[in-house]
């Protein structure tokens, strides 16, 4: 998925489920998108971190 795709993905995601979602770069090179809560790759694979609830 392209990045665009994933940032697009990961809002829809907060918004519904109403927990924090990171976008992180696979190994080939996709982007991903999961709750940061069950994410535990790597921390510099992060690209983005989505919070539904803006400070």
């Amino acid at each position: 998925m392209s990045l665009k795709q994933a940032h697009a993905f990961a809002f829809s995601l907060a918004s519904t489920l109403m927990v924090s979602i990171v976008i992180f770069q696979a190994g080939d090179g996709t982007m991903g998108v999961m709750p940061a809560g069950e994410y535990d790759g790597d921390a510099n694979a992060i690209i983005h971190e989505v919070d539904p609830f803006p400070s």
